[in-house]
């Protein structure tokens, strides 16, 4: 499970860090505690090289009757990619990488659940594998949506949940986003657990626990 994001860099560092050169079309703002329903920053390959726009956080497939579905789509399972007719027709042809410096995730205890905030150990950005799809209805409306492809958990993350986002490295990110590869036999050598050495994870604020909060408090260490 993923279910609430930071990404508080500024989008000209997020370009020079992932080597975007299209240029931008959408306002950015940092955002401490992002949830499900609200947009996202993600990168999609082109032939023309990465593009990078925002996202609405909750796939919604293109042959969905309406666009609540989207909420109970905000994560995909690795596992079953491949058996879910919502996702297993986009690896092929709709893979992008959502892009973040941190995420939440709450550790269930007897006194109960206790957020954690969990970074790259050098803090900077990095990149999720995702799939997206665009849904329209008849009244004209388009929205273009995304969900994050989870795995098992690694050792760090295994203290406090047993799934994590599948977060790219260099070289997975290159094979992820390359519009050249299609079909889904490659998929499994790329969404693995990330090395552990390379995170770290501390406790913050129950500021989080409401969405309805996005300040530099959310993530502080506690």
């Amino acid at each position: 499970m993923c279910g609430r994001l930071t990404l508080t860099t500024t989008i000209d560092e997020v370009m020079e860090q992932f080597s975007i050169v299209n240029p931008v079309h959408f306002h950015f703002e940092v955002n401490y505690n992002i949830a499900p329903s609200q947009k996202v920053v993600a990168i999609v390959g082109s032939p023309a090289g990465k593009r990078i726009g925002q996202m609405r956080w909750g796939l919604i497939p293109s042959w969905a009757p309406d666009e609540k579905i989207g909420y109970k789509m905000i994560n995909a399972r690795s596992e079953t990619l491949l058996q879910k007719r919502s996702f297993k027709n986009l690896i092929s042809r709709r893979r992008c990488a959502l892009v973040a410096d941190g995420f939440y995730e709450w550790k269930t205890t007897k006194e109960g659940k206790r957020p954690f905030r969990i970074t790259l150990a050098n803090e900077k950005p990095f990149l999720m594998a995702g799939l997206w799809d665009k849904w329209s209805n008849e009244a004209g409306k388009e929205i273009h949506s995304c969900t994050i492809i989870t795995t098992s958990a690694n050792q760090l993350l295994s203290e406090v949940h047993d799934r994590m986002p599948v977060i790219l490295t260099n070289e997975t990110e290159q094979t992820w986003l390359s519009p050249r590869i299609e079909g889904s036999e490659f998929y499994t050598n790329v969404l693995k657990p990330y090395n552990s050495d390379h995170m770290k994870m501390y406790e913050v604020s129950p500021l989080v626990n409401s969405p309805r909060n996005n300040q530099p408090e959310c993530m502080l260490p506690i």
